[in-house]
């Protein structure tokens, strides 16, 4: 199989779908690798180290959408990539659909084969390429809410972990997955007074014993959140419905009851974000203010760190690549329950519920596509 690695265009987005590593195991399964030019430099890999490693460099996106009969990228194709997508075509990438209506109508409309990272389902049930960029946003999400508490970027003027004598900062983190997790341990190594919220009780449990001391997971509720966002100073949002619009769980009444220059960081902010004031930024202009409460929204926060982030993500995503490009698309959602999970439009048909329901579009079942 001809397979396409294209370069981002997103704003400020710098990481790449595959490694130079990673063409040296599709070429060694058989596979011709056509990497678009400059694709790897944000994330340090020059085209020579591609050339090495066996792959061809292409001038231009167009060429890629032209000859593979699979292209890659990290973040979903842009409106610019729209008509390139041909019919049949294999894009295995992070979509994001629900959310992004003009993006789900392109899709359908193009009668490619969508394979979203982020709804490929694990063997223990995770979601195993959602989650190294979900560590990695954990982590970023708390270095920024520390950052956009200082003073000199409109925030309360507060160190995270307070000094002697001085109360730390309160961190609220709404949900208790991967996300929240990573976000709370930075929260909590920082000296910061951190609650997590979640709903699921075993969940808490497992928290409750592994957490630090200075973390205190509770049970998350509309009146809960409504006390703790009035007390707190960083709010991070980490809230996943897979494939789905994340649920609004901090209103704009709520806001209103938050410190001045106090932070929310939405994590979410790819599935539409949970709070109801957010909307997408970007690293160039990253931030907002509302009731002047700073809003932190990037919908790509890992492509600020692209050398680590490219490296995580490609160690979770060629092994699935390999199978697609080895077997058939068709084949490898049937051999791989997680290929056949990560299917969200297959030839004009939404396959993956959230997508249908977020934008009352017709649902056909994966099964019938694969039979």
């Amino acid at each position: 199989m001809k397979v396409g690695i294209l370069k981002e265009i997103k704003v400020e987005e710098n990481r790449v779908a595959m490694t130079p590593s990673g063409v040296e195991v599709m070429r060694a399964n058989g596979h011709e690798v056509l990497v678009e030019k400059a694709a790897g430099i944000g994330s340090g890999f020059p085209d020579e180290a591609y050339v090495q490693a066996g792959a061809k460099i292409i001038d231009t996106p167009n060429e890629i959408y032209a000859e593979c009969e699979m292209v890659m990228h990290v973040k979903e194709p842009q409106p610019s990539e729209y008509d390139m997508v041909r019919e049949g075509q294999i894009v295995f990438t992070y979509f994001h659909f629900a959310p992004d209506e003009p993006l789900t109508r392109a899709f359908i409309a193009n009668k490619s084969v969508a394979i979203a990272y982020e709804t490929v389902v694990g063997p223990h049930n995770d979601l195993p390429l959602l989650t190294p960029m979900s560590e990695v946003a954990g982590r970023m999400s708390m270095q920024q809410g520390a950052k956009y508490l200082e003073r000199s970027f409109h925030g309360r003027g507060i160190l995270l972990g307070g000094v002697t004598g001085v109360s730390p900062a309160t961190v609220v983190v709404i949900g208790g997955g991967v996300v929240g997790t990573n976000a709370a341990l930075m929260a909590c190594g920082l000296g910061a007074k951190v609650y997590m919220l979640d709903m699921n009780l075993d969940r808490l449990r497992h928290l409750s014993e592994i957490m630090p001391k200075n973390c205190f997971p509770m049970m998350s509720s509309p009146t809960l959140t409504r006390e703790l966002v009035q007390e707190a100073d960083v709010v991070i949002g980490a809230v996943l419905v897979a494939g789905a619009k994340a649920p609004k769980l901090v209103t704009r009444e709520m806001l209103k009851t938050m410190k001045k220059g106090a932070v929310i960081v939405d994590v979410a902010i790819d599935q539409g974000g949970c709070f109801e004031t957010s909307k997408p930024t970007t690293h160039t202009n990253p931030t907002f203010e509302v009731d002047g409460v700073i809003h932190y929204c990037v919908a790509n926060m890992p492509g600020a760190v692209p050398v680590t982030s490219t490296m995580a993500l490609t160690n979770a995503t060629l092994p699935y690549a390999v199978k697609i490009a080895n077997k058939g698309w068709k084949q490898a959602a049937k051999d791989d329950y997680g290929i056949k999970t990560g299917l969200n439009i297959v030839e004009g048909k939404v396959t993956f519920k959230g997508v249908s329901d977020a934008f009352n579009l017709e649902y056909v079942p994966v099964e019938d596509v694969l039979n």
